[in-house]
């Protein structure tokens, strides 16, 4: 792993993780941008919830998120583990990432399509019928695509875990892996606050 030379301000850091910290940065900018876009919409529109789309299940998605704050949790430990050189603890931590990672986007899917009940898409909230429907699936789906690179992502470092390529002090790339995975889950925190807290009634802006 190559590391850059220490600077008095940035520390010492490697080049991977510098990377990481660009993409992020750059990354942050695409969600500002959604966010700001539905802002302006929302705050423009004269009725921004159209007659005959549905509530939005706050109960369910709440849900949803407390499983990818857990799952923030976890990574925390298996970075833990990872700087300690425990391979089993990285590997079960990893598994419980992965697995609330999964989780969440079941949940996503179900909320879209339904799984034994009708989903949103066909309850009437149709992408392209509104400014309402069409942000909601925008920004959802731009970060449910975060989330299954973040569970890919996460799946090909537990394997490498497992094949002992991050024992000892070579943890670098855990630890790359978990800034990634707490970015989507700090930007959920925010998609969850902006389109499904903020209140609105239909016929509503």
């Amino acid at each position: 792993m190559i590391d850059w030379p220490a600077d008095r301000f940035m520390g010492k850091a490697s080049a991977l993780k510098l990377g990481m910290w660009i993409f992020l940065v750059s990354d942050a900018l695409s969600f500002g941008g959604l966010l700001l876009t539905y802002g302006v919409l929302r705050g423009g529109a004269s009725a921004w919830w159209s007659a005959g789309e549905p509530p939005l299940g706050i109960a369910f998605t709440a849900g949803l998120t407390f499983l990818l704050i857990c799952s923030s949790l976890t990574m925390v430990m298996a970075v833990a583990a990872a700087r300690e050189g425990n391979r089993r603890q990285m590997l079960l931590f990893l598994g419980l990432t992965i697995l609330g990672g999964i989780g969440f986007l079941t949940g996503q899917f179900n909320e879209y399509f339904g799984i034994g009940h009708p989903g949103l898409i066909k309850e009437g909230l149709v992408f392209g019928h509104s400014h309402r429907a069409t942000t909601f699936f925008l920004i959802t789906g731009f970060h449910g695509l975060h989330v299954f690179s973040g569970v890919t992502y996460l799946t090909v470092v537990f394997v490498r875990t497992a094949l002992g390529k991050y024992d000892g002090g070579n943890h670098n790339a855990i630890e790359v892996s978990g800034l990634f995975w707490h970015f989507v889950d700090l930007v959920w925190i925010l998609v969850f606050t902006f389109v499904y807290l903020v209140p609105c009634t239909p016929g509503a802006a």
